[in-house]
Order: structure tokens, then sequence, then C-alpha cells
């Protein structure tokens, strides 16, 4: 299936018609970044669902940031349920990004209500969880839910980069998100880490502290 095929509700079927009503599509966002938390969306989509825009739903990275704000707000306009998990930097780097991811979309499924029946998961299953649940390969651009889950994950912490571009002036944390990109990597030797940088992740914990850990504004 190519990329550019919009993500399908086959899964979500599949799962409903064994008797599971409430089916979550789960999906993380800012694993691979160098600062900020990583953050998990969990939705729960209507058994039927029946709408024009859900035809330009995609993987969030395959979406212009403008389309995504907008489908987000659709998502939640119609989703049963969604729930936004959160494992911040100070967790990623005490506990790894792995136990970290896991910890974000135990988070989101926790908040949903009505509580889940089934998880479809995007390539991952969740440990330590009694529901049935599904890791996808390429989940976020062949299920819809997933897919959904991924553009509200995404919304959820690009918003969050972007207040913490207010806190931490000089990172430039709204343009690039926290990711590891040239003009990051240009602010972090000029200025250090700041409090919400990932200590452990390549090139951060090679880098002198500017500050003592537990400051918390500059």
């Amino acid at each position: 299936m190519g990329r550019s095929r919009a993500p399908t509700f086959a899964e979500e079927k599949a799962l409903q018609a064994q008797g599971y009503l409430f089916v979550a599509g789960i999906d993380e966002v800012g694993r691979g970044a160098l600062a900020g938390p990583v953050m998990a969306a969990a939705v729960i989509l209507p058994q039927r669902v029946r709408a024009p825009w859900l035809r330009q739903v995609r993987d969030s990275k395959l979406l212009t940031p403008e389309r995504r704000e907008s489908l987000s707000g659709l998502v939640r306009e119609i989703a049963v349920a969604i729930g936004i998990g959160t494992a911040g930097n100070d967790v990623i780097d005490s506990r790894g990004i792995a136990r970290a991811t896991q910890i974000a979309m135990r988070d989101a499924v926790n908040q949903l209500s009505p509580r889940p029946e089934a998880l479809l998961i995007d390539y991952f299953t969740l440990p330590g969880t009694d529901l049935p649940q599904k890791g996808v390969v390429d989940g976020d651009t062949l299920c819809l839910s997933i897919a959904c889950a991924s553009i509200v994950a995404k919304v959820a912490r690009d918003r969050l980069m972007t207040e913490l571009d207010g806190r931490y002036p000089g990172y430039l944390f709204a343009d690039h998100k926290g990711y590891g990109t040239a003009e990051h990597l240009e602010c972090l030797r000029r200025l250090g880490p700041s409090p919400v940088h990932r200590l452990s992740f390549d090139p951060v914990r090679k880098l002198p502290l500017p500050f003592p850990p537990d400051t918390p504004e500059r």
C-alpha cells in the first residue's frame, strides 16, 4: 500500500467483529527529539465513522502543520474518547526512551472514558496491560485510529514545545520542536543544554551544563 493512500478502518472493524466495541488507536511522538517530552495519544473513534475530511487523514509526519491543526480539531469533535500521555525529559533520562514511551502510552490509555476494550498501537505492544492489543507495522499509515492518534499527539506536543520556547528563549523550540536540526545543534553549542534537554541523548550528554540541573528557570 502506498504511503499516499488514506488509512482504513479495517483493523478496527476486525476487532469490532470479535465483540470489542471500544477500540483505541495509539501513537507516540517525540521519541527521537533531543529536548522535551515523549507524548502519546489514544483515540477511540465511533464504530461508524462518516466524515468527508477523513480522506485527508494521514500519518502526522506527512501533513503540514496547518492541516494537522485542522484535523486534530475535527478528530476531537467526533472521537468517543481521547487521552494524551506524557513522559518528560527527566523520565527519559532516568528510565530510558523505550520505558518512557510505554509510560506515556499507558497514561494516555488510562485517561480514556469509556475504557477501551482493545488496543491498536503503531508498531509496538504495551507490556503490563490486560487488554487485547495488536502492534500494527506502519500503523500510522494503515490504520485510521492510529493515524488520528498520531495527529492529536503531534499537535499537542508541538504546542507544548512552542510554550517551552517562551520559557527558554534562544533555543528556537517553536521552530524545530526539540529535534536535532542544524539550528538546534548550533543553539546547543552556543548556550549549552536547557532544563528540558535530554541529558542522556547524544550530542547533549557531551556538553557541559551551564547551570545546576535543579534550576527551574534560566
